[in-house]
């Protein structure tokens, strides 16, 4: 209390900027600089806050206005594709009305007609498991081809705590991991522990926080740990029937409890045990994902309206238009009560 401040952390753990930052902006008042007149003062947390633009640019997982890092890193490729694109139409315009025409995207897209109607599936209360977990993986794969540097701690490198017994290629650090590598990994866990679509989200959430609040990167060297830590992580605090550390032992059979513990531990200190994902923040990872995967045409799977589905839509519709109708009479109770009170009123008013 008062003047002292005081922290717990490793001695791996990195000093974190966000905190200097935060004790520099924001001294907190000591029991001298208040006066005998004024008595105890303490300070309202809200003047303990970082400022709003601050707080955005340093943690972008935790503002839902402060934009994604991964769909910063996939701009750069977006643009080289598309003026790789108009390149090659003004070289070879012929060519490319073509391939235009003889796409397989194009031609496998699929449209609604009268007799048909295809829906997207998926919604951001109950996101569709296998397009999400790819556009994760997308995500990932970005961090790592577009990373900055290699900043990486030792608790992460996976030669030094491996996860296989099978030997690591003297490469390892160096090349980048494919999409579908990713993808493999991460589903495997997921298809294993029976984890949830929005436990996919709420890791790729961790992950970003992870990086920003460590200041490190995901590299080749440490991918799958900072990966596994974060699944561990939003596992246990998503779903109601958590997986345990020993369950995923199971899975990764040559890592041990004890390791996974010591991850778990470290993971939890750099993110300065902040694992509150707010609604708001959910929602921009989701619908970021969704325009990740439309820009690498990797688009979300659509299924054909059945029977059984539209009857489901058609009675969620009834139940909704029930609800707003009950709303509507009940605002129209409320509004006859306040003017037969008005109208009491004045009547005592002229009474008396």
């Amino acid at each position: 209390m008062g003047g002292s401040v005081s922290c717990c952390s490793s001695g791996d753990t990195p000093k974190i900027l966000r905190r200097e930052v935060e004790l520099e902006e924001c001294p907190i008042t000591t029991a001298e600089d208040v006066s005998e007149d004024t008595g105890t003062y303490l300070q309202h947390i809200s003047d303990r806050e970082l400022p709003d633009e601050l707080a955005q640019e340093s943690n972008p997982s935790d503002h839902p206005r402060a934009s994604t890092l991964f769909l910063n890193k996939s701009q750069t490729d977006v643009r080289e594709k598309r003026k790789s694109n108009y390149l090659n139409h003004v070289s070879d315009r012929g060519q490319c009305l073509r391939n235009v025409h003889m796409s397989p995207g194009l031609l496998t897209k699929k449209y609604s007609s009268c007799s048909t109607i295809f829906i997207d599936d998926s919604t951001v209360s109950q996101p569709n498991l296998k397009s999400t977990i790819k556009c994760v993986a997308l995500a990932i794969y970005f961090h790592i081809k577009n990373r900055d540097s290699n900043r990486s701690l030792e608790i992460f490198d996976e030669k030094k705590h491996p996860l296989s017994r099978e030997k690591i290629p003297d490469d390892y650090a160096v090349v980048d991991p494919e999409h579908k590598l990713i993808y493999r990994f991460i589903r495997t866990l997921f298809s294993s522990a029976q984890l949830t679509a929005e436990c996919a989200i709420v890791t790729l959430v961790y992950l970003e926080r992870l990086l920003t609040y460590a200041e490190m990167d995901i590299c080749p060297c440490n991918w799958k740990r900072i990966v596994l830590g974060a699944i561990l992580l939003a596992s246990k605090v998503w779903d109601d029937q958590a997986v345990w550390n020993v369950d995923y032992c199971q899975i990764l059979k040559d890592i041990t409890v004890e390791d996974m513990n010591e991850m778990e531990r470290h993971f939890l200190e750099l993110l300065q045990f902040n694992i509150n994902v707010p609604a708001s923040v959910y929602a921009k990872y989701y619908f970021d994902l969704r325009s990740l995967a439309d820009e690498n045409n990797l688009s979300f799977a659509l299924e054909p309206l059945s029977n059984k589905r539209a009857q489901k839509l058609e009675a969620i519709s009834r139940l909704c238009e029930d609800k707003y109708k009950d709303m509507c009479k009940n605002a129209m109770r409320r509004s006859v009560s306040a003017d037969n009170l008005v109208g009491v009123k004045k009547s005592n008013a002229v009474l008396s």
